[in-house]
């Protein structure tokens, strides 16, 4: 599915358009997999590959997949046995990179990275379009609650809120948890990044009341639209969908919500996939639009930093 439509959020309507119709040179396609995963590596990569080149066939210059995209989500309980699914980035890169330089495309990509024995990361790696690594980032924040045991197998990361930059422009990627915390997509956002990028692995408890349900999945959509307008540029969010059972047996697995969207520089909603089903689809980014917004709403130029001090305090008396 191809989606090239804006429209006017509220209150825009009376200014000139003029300068707001996409063009194919400022119109960044970006292409979203949002896919269920087997136990069987070779196979979710064989299936990633095909999105991949069924996507960039349809003219994606940038393709997202989702958090760990590789393998199931193993960090629904704590077992040493999973760290199987770690690989060199090498190892890991031997496969996308080809992807990437093969369809020309940009791919935003993360692996279970095995830097050295004992020492695990959660890492997000974007081959350029020629297959080249164009910068990698280690998950920063890292969960610890029921069914999300991440801190068992992951060092927080110490390459700090880097923008990467690829072909079609400069990134602001982190990873799931991450996308909580507006102080990571504001430090994107001031070293340059056009686009926030979020590989994501969310989900409900099934036992959970449908109501509790939805103020979850609101939440994480609202936090993340949040930050789009917080900082004026769009936001690429990749979840995977589908039941994983809890191989421990503690808890009753985990409901991936899906819900993969894109949203633009005034936070509105420009393309969402569904809450069950496996989807891939590409939207066009008007850059030049992004660029319009933060003229309309200058928040950067606006910024108390002389009084933002209280920030870098775990919590102020």
């Amino acid at each position: 599915m191809i989606n090239n439509n804006y429209s006017f959020p509220t209150g825009q309507e009376d200014i000139d358009n003029q300068d707001i119709i996409p063009s194919s040179d400022n119109t960044l396609k970006v292409g979203i997999i949002q896919h269920s995963f087997s136990v069987d590596v070779n196979t979710n990569r064989q299936r990633n590959l095909a999105a991949i080149e069924s996507l960039a066939s349809d003219g994606a210059q940038i393709i997202v997949l989702s958090e760990l995209h590789d393998s199931l989500y193993f960090c629904q309980c704590e077992d040493v046995d999973n760290f199987r699914y770690a690989s060199r980035l090498e190892d890991f890169a031997n496969f996308y990179s080809d992807a990437a330089a093969e369809n020309n495309v940009v791919l935003v990509t993360s692996a279970f990275e095995r830097r050295a024995p004992g020492l695990y990361h959660n890492t997000a790696i974007v081959f350029d379009s020629d297959g080249s690594i164009a910068g990698k980032y280690r998950k920063m924040h890292i969960p610890d609650d029921p069914g999300f045991y991440e801190k068992f197998y992951f060092a927080p990361g110490d390459l700090g809120f880097e923008p990467i930059d690829t072909s079609v422009g400069k990134l602001g990627v982190l990873v799931c948890w991450d996308q909580w915390y507006p102080e990571a997509a504001r430090i994107m956002a001031l070293k340059g990044a056009e686009l926030l990028i979020y590989p994501t692995a969310i989900g409900w408890n099934p036992d959970d009341a449908q109501d509790e349900k939805d103020r979850q999945r609101d939440a994480w959509i609202t936090i993340q639209r949040s930050h789009a307008v917080a900082n004026g540029i769009p936001v690429v969010s990749v979840n995977r969908c589908g039941f994983e059972e809890d191989p421990s047996g503690q808890t009753s697995g985990i409901d991936f919500w899906g819900s993969s969207f894109i949203a633009g520089p005034q936070g509105e909603i420009l393309a969402m996939a569904s809450e069950n089903t496996p989807e891939e689809f590409i939207l066009g980014i008007d850059k030049l639009r992004t660029e319009n917004v933060r003229h309309w709403w200058p928040f950067l130029r606006d910024r108390r930093i002389d009084f933002y001090d209280g920030l870098k305090s775990r919590f102020i008396d």
